[in-house]
């Protein structure tokens, strides 16, 4: 696993290769211009929908990291965007779902490898219901999708591991 001291070299403000990582408070710090940099957590958001046989919905990863495993549908917050206004975006982009209610659920967080980079983010959990399950059809980084019944998940087949404990708190919550 990279991490970011292993490919961040360089100071993004002058260009001096004296751009040192400060391991104490996880950021960098150039030498030349005095630029501080901080390695902060990504927000994500995950939705939690279940059918009316309670099973949860559960999406098959089209991309790496962890293509081909299952997933809880959602994505990240993009820059200016609320949380909930990202879950609502990103269920409707991955699967063409309106969301109607959420409620806040928990977070964990997650090293996410992306091009051989680690991306720290943290992932925000909500509960959904949505309007219309019969319009379900997958899209962007979406490759399928099925519905589980929570004592029939696989976790070794769940890809990150905040999506693990995101489903085993759930889990244990209900």
């Amino acid at each position: 696993m990279t991490k970011p001291s292993d490919v961040i070299k360089y100071c993004p403000r002058c260009g001096s290769s004296q751009f040192n990582y400060q391991d104490d408070d996880k950021s960098f710090k150039c030498e030349s211009c005095d630029f501080h940099f901080f390695i902060n957590s990504a927000a994500a958001v995950v939705a939690i929908i279940q059918n009316e046989e309670n099973e949860i919905l559960f999406t098959l990863r089209a991309k790496d990291p962890q293509k081909g495993l299952l997933d809880l549908p959602g994505g990240f917050v993009d820059p200016g965007e609320t949380a909930e206004e990202a879950l609502k975006r990103e269920i409707k982009e991955e699967l063409n779902l309106q969301i109607t209610e959420f409620v806040y659920l928990t977070s964990f967080p997650n090293e996410y490898i992306f091009s051989g980079f680690s991306v720290y983010t943290l992932d925000i959990a909500f509960l959904c219901t949505v309007k219309d399950l019969s319009k379900l059809e997958v899209d962007d980084d979406v490759a399928g999708y099925q519905f589980i019944h929570p004592k029939d998940i696989e976790y070794k087949k769940i890809g990150l591991k905040s999506i693990k404990n995101i489903l085993k708190y759930y889990i244990s919550k209900t």
